[in-house]
This record gives C-alpha cells, structure tokens and sequence, in this order.
C-alpha cells in the first residue's frame, strides 16, 4: 500500500513537470516578459534608448564621412586663383565637419600659420563633440542592463528563498517558479540590452576615430597648401 501511494506521488510529481514544460513551451515572448516583473520595463526603455542613439548616431557619423574625394584638391585651385570666396562657398556647399574646418581655415589666411592651425583644432573639437553626443549615455546603458538584469536575479532568488520558507517543508515548483522567472527572464533581459550596446558603441567610436584621422590628414593638407611658393 505504501509503495503504491509512493508511486501515485511520483506520477504526480512528473504529472507536475511534464505540465510546467509544456507551459513554458506554449509560453511566448510578451508573457515570458510579464514573468520578469517590474524590472524588465527599465530594461525594455533602455533597449528602446539603445536602437535609437545607435540608429541616429550611425547615420549622423555616415553624414558626416562622405566628403568628395576631390575636395582638397578644388580648394587647392581656388586658393592658388585666389577665388578665396569661392572656395569658402565650396566649404559651405559641402556641409561637414571637414568642410567646416577648412572653412575656419579659409576665413583666417593672412593671420598667422599658428592662428590658423590653432582655429582649425578648434572647429576640429567642437566637431567631434558633436559626433560623440548620446555616446556616454550607450556605454552606461551597456554597462548598467546587465547589473539591472543582476538585480533581478538577485530579487527572484529572495523571492525563491522566501516561498520555500513560507511553504515549510513541502516543496512545490509552481510555487517556486515565480522567483526563478524573475531572476533568469531579467538576467536574459539585461544582457540582451547590454551585448547590443556594448558592442555599439564600440563600432560607433572606431568610427569616429577614423574620422578623426581624416580630419587630421586634411588639417595636414591645407596646411601644406597654405606653405605651398607662391608661384
């Protein structure tokens, strides 16, 4: 008799886990979110902030790279004519951060080649400020999701703790299941927000220095127009 009710219990028991699994596999995306509690709605706006800064930061630095490949080279001839309206309106025209630099440079010649230069570095750091706007808040966000995500492990595991001291010795997994959704959905949650924005902002910043470096060869190129005998 004994071994019968011990075997009932068992079925039971596998009756229990059979139907928690095919729950979660039936289960979808927005009710696994419901699951992780109230910590997955920061998660979810900073996956939100995340696709934004990266989406406009990434075209605003693509706007910013395009510069015709014979740019220098027209300024060179409008300097050298002595057009230096129309190599000024050329700058204009043009419309980025390099253009912008050349521009201050135009506007400054027959100062000093130290004022020049001078004035370009700064055009050149205003510029790349510009550039790198919204970039700290994506490297906090890569680095914040994952500990919000900690936290709600944490959370869930007390929560977990908490229904097993309540429920005494009787131990059952529908019980329990509450606390362990919240500590894996938000640990899931918060690396899947974080992965993105830290890889992100890694892409966006070698970008940036690799127009930093074109601004710099250009810088270099004026300069050299400017240093050119006059003919």
């Amino acid at each position: 008799m004994i071994e019968f009710i011990q075997a009932a219990q068992a079925a039971a028991t596998a009756g229990e886990v059979a139907s928690a699994t095919a729950e979660v596999t039936r289960m979808g995306l927005w009710e696994l979110f419901l699951k992780g509690g109230w910590l997955m709605w920061p998660l979810l706006a900073l996956g939100g902030v995340t696709v934004f800064i990266f989406v406009e930061r990434y075209m605003a630095i693509r706007k910013a790279s395009n510069l015709d490949m014979n740019f220098m080279n027209r300024i060179r001839d409008y300097i050298s004519d002595g057009k230096i309206r129309s190599a000024v309106d050329l700058c204009r025209k043009t419309n980025t951060p390099i253009a912008r630099m050349i521009e201050k440079g135009i506007e400054r010649i027959g100062r000093p080649m130290s004022d020049i230069q001078t004035a370009i570095e700064n055009v050149a750091n205003l510029e790349v400020s510009k550039l790198e706007n919204g970039l700290p808040f994506l490297a906090t966000i890569a680095g914040g999701a994952p500990m919000i995500g900690f936290l709600g492990t944490v959370l869930g595991m007390v929560q977990t703790f908490m229904d097993m001291a309540a429920a005494g010795g009787t131990v059952d997994m529908s019980l329990l299941s509450g606390g362990m959704y919240v500590a894996m959905v938000t640990t899931v949650a918060g690396l899947v927000v974080g992965i993105p924005a830290y890889f992100g902002y890694n892409y966006l910043v070698a970008r940036i220095e690799k127009l930093v470096f074109q601004m710099e060869a250009n810088s270099i190129a004026f300069m050299d127009i400017l240093n050119q005998p006059v003919k």
